[in-house]
């Protein structure tokens, strides 16, 4: 509220321009000419000044009736920054993969609503590329990247890594070849493949193999096609899907192979036998990126916080 409203709102609230005078640490003399000012600007009486003590002319009534609706809202915005201070009110507006929606950020999202009911979250799934797009172009609070460039371009967190594996189904001819390799659904998730004596191979030997690979917009896509050239595979892609999780049904199903995270298997009941890999794009370093501004929400630091100390 500007200081003639103020000054305007006291005298209403004291009935009397000596106390208001005394109340905001002025001089009556000069509390008077400021409602005088403001008077003449209006063109009318705001006080009615022969009466004891002092009442509101009807312009006066009228103008007092919006003061209160500023002076109402100004101690409700008052109240919403202390309650985003407090982290009981707040937005996060969130994007990932469906890989990171479906798998790593479940748990997390849960407990963190739990933790703090009040926070609304926005949770977008879109492909690596269009996430990127969408936090430079401010629609997103945050998102996620494991691309070194995509990294570098914005502020970051580090938040997790994950191991990439290749997945073929058990019935293929190749697994008895390549037996000493083969990693059970159990073995994994163990985390045995993330022992040091346990060989990665290349992708020589399954050159053969019909694949199943997400999108040309995935970073998933991008390394597995950075193997295959790698090793010098002219890849058969047999099927292209837009999610992780689809991909690793079809290898269950019956499909020859696909690439997934070490993450994703969770259940050892599956038709799949997997396979740890030698090359330096099988290891992924995942980042929470932020834009690129000075300024960032208490409610979204929080949020990184909780998800940092929340993974492993």
């Amino acid at each position: 509220m500007n200081q003639e409203l103020e000054y305007f709102y006291t005298i209403y609230k004291e009935a009397s321009f000596s106390k208001a005078a005394n109340k905001l640490f002025i001089t009556q003399p000069a509390l008077s000419i400021a409602i005088n000012k403001l008077e003449k600007r209006i063109g009318m009486p705001l006080f009615d000044r022969s009466k004891h003590p002092i009442e509101l002319t009807d312009v006066g009534k009228i103008y007092i009736s919006y003061i209160k609706k500023i002076h109402d809202l100004e101690e409700e915005l008052e109240n919403r920054i202390e309650d985003m201070n407090n982290l009981e009110l707040g937005e996060i507006n969130l994007g990932g993969s469906s890989y990171l929606n479906s798998i790593i950020l479940p748990t997390l999202l849960s407990s963190f609503s739990h933790k703090f009911p009040k926070i609304k979250i926005t949770l977008k799934e879109m492909s690596s590329n269009e996430l990127v797009l969408s936090l430079k172009e401010g629609d997103l609070d945050l998102t996620f990247s494991c691309n070194p460039q995509q990294i570098k371009s914005f502020n970051s967190y580090h938040f997790f890594q994950d191991n990439v594996l290749l997945a073929v189904n058990k019935c293929h001819p190749i697994n008895k070849e390549l037996a000493s390799y083969a990693l059970s659904a159990e073995q994994i998730m163990k985390k045995e493949h993330l022992k040091e004596d346990v060989k990665g191979i290349n992708l020589t030997p399954f050159k053969d193999l019909g694949f199943i690979l997400l999108g040309s917009g995935n970073n998933l896509y991008s390394r597995a096609m950075n193997m295959f050239s790698e090793d010098n595979i002219s890849v058969n892609i047999k099927m292209r899907v837009s999610q992780l999780a689809t991909a690793y049904a079809l290898i269950d199903g019956g499909y020859d192979a696909t690439f997934i995270s070490d993450r994703m298997v969770k259940n050892k009941n599956v038709n799949i036998l997997f396979y740890k890999l030698s090359s330096i794009h099988s290891k992924r370093d995942f980042h929470i990126l932020l834009p690129n501004r000075e300024y960032i929400p208490k409610t979204v630091i929080s949020f990184i916080e909780h998800l940092r100390e929340n993974t492993t």
